[in-house]
């Protein structure tokens, strides 16, 4: 399938504040889910009023929603399906992410009219299975992970469905996202939405004579990460993801928080523009700016590689140096409003206190350095720190910042 025109940057929206973030800072469109029939039970997710409300948020500002229904059902679930899938050809989104064969054939009855989206939990690893697909009602593909570009560009040259790949965010260790760890060891279904990602847990090793004493698996005191695969990030090659025929670059993480969520969708949407910014036949000038892996690397990660995009097997070794990489400052909290005068209502999320340094992640441009002035409560008295949980007004150097704009600070010991 030939790239016409500029490839779409999809954030991930696990409740409402999420979906304004990642609009916010550029998405050009927000994958979510209802409360049930998705694989991220535990990340809020949107009541049916609020699937409404997003919806109308999203269009009003130009940005589309792909509502997740991707199970595997159980039998007695295919009929609350069928009138989920009925509730959805009412609000309508932009497309209905689905894996299951049985819930296809439910959506392609009940609402022919909403593009049906495949998620890479089907296991779409080459261009016969995607002819099928595409035969079977399906307009875009989500490619499985485990593909390489070579093996995308193949898939896009022999279909006409589009192509959605993972640019960025942690990796199931196991195939195409399809795990059954869970389902054993906390008897929670990863497949159904519940997975309690066993393969985070640290591990060593016991000899059946010897009960109670642990042996670590690596020479490290914290234990071993067998399965702990580090995170995607393919920032350094979109043109090569262009290159392939890739129509839509998938940002992980419904689960993750706001300061994850915001730090991504900028830095891609800025590298996006960026690569279309060059004249054309002029991509190849494309650069990953400094300031691009700089903020990448302020948020928790857990290392990053380029997954099996090139087939080089260091990119997939697991990371067994270190569980977590976090980042040396803090998320304070977000921008709410601006009020009269200098003020800025904010929202506290870590504790703030006068003349602190902070930096201000706006919607474009670099992050800006401040400080913190004053804060005072709604009611006008002036105080010397803030809490958590709590909304104050407070003055900055800079009156330019706008609602849903980010604030961090160092970490205070």
């Amino acid at each position: 399938m030939a790239q016409n025109s500029k490839i779409e940057l999809l954030a991930p929206a696990g409740n409402f504040e999420k979906l304004e973030i990642a609009v916010h800072y550029g998405a050009d469109a927000v994958y979510l889910a209802g409360k049930n029939f998705s694989l991220r039970n535990f990340s809020g997710n949107f009541s049916e009023e609020e699937l409404r409300e997003a919806i109308k948020f999203a269009r009003e500002r130009g940005v589309k929603v792909y509502v997740a229904c991707n199970i595997y059902p159980r039998n007695e679930e295919l009929e609350s399906i069928a009138a989920y899938l009925s509730f959805l050809g009412e609000i309508r989104p932009d497309a209905v992410i689905v894996a299951d064969p049985g819930i296809l054939a439910q959506a392609i009855d009940i609402i022919p009219e909403i593009p049906i989206h495949l998620s890479t939990q089907a296991n779409s690893t080459n261009y016969r299975s995607v002819q099928f697909w595409e035969n079977a009602g399906v307009t875009r593909i989500n490619a499985a992970r485990e593909l390489s570009l070579r093996e995308i560009k193949e898939i896009a040259e022999h279909c006409s469905v589009e192509i959605e790949a993972f640019v960025h965010g942690a990796m199931c260790i196991s195939y195409s996202g399809r795990c059954l760890l869970s389902n054993f060891m906390a008897k929670r279904d990863s497949n159904r939405g519940m997975c309690c990602h066993p393969c985070r847990f640290h591990y060593t090793v016991m000899e059946e004579k010897r009960p109670g004493q642990y042996y670590p698996l690596m020479e490290d005191e914290r234990g071993a990460y067998i399965f702990n695969s580090k995170d995607l990030c393919m920032i350094e090659y979109l043109p090569e993801m262009i290159a392939a025929g890739i129509t839509s670059l998938k940002i992980e993480g419904r689960v993750k928080g706001i300061n994850y969520l915001a730090s991504a969708v900028k830095t891609y949407r800025e590298a996006i523009d960026a690569y279309y910014e060059n004249p054309p036949g002029l991509e190849k000038n494309y650069r990953a700016e400094k300031e691009w892996l700089e903020e990448l690397a302020r948020i928790n990660s857990r290392g990053y590689c380029s997954g099996f995009y090139f087939g080089d097997p260091e990119q997939t070794v697991p990371n067994y140096t270190d569980c977590l990489y976090a980042p040396k400052d803090v998320f304070l909290g977000k921008v709410i409003a601006k009020t009269e005068g200098k003020g800025i209502l904010f929202e506290v999320r870590n504790k703030i206190f006068k003349g602190d340094e902070v930096e201000v992640m706006t919607r474009r441009g670099p992050v800006r350095k401040d400080s913190i002035r004053e804060i005072a409560s709604q009611e006008g008295e002036f105080l010397p720190f803030a809490n958590p949980n709590s909304r104050v007004v407070i003055t900055l150097d800079s009156e330019e910042y706008s609602q849903n704009d980010l604030v961090r600070g160092k970490i205070r010991r």
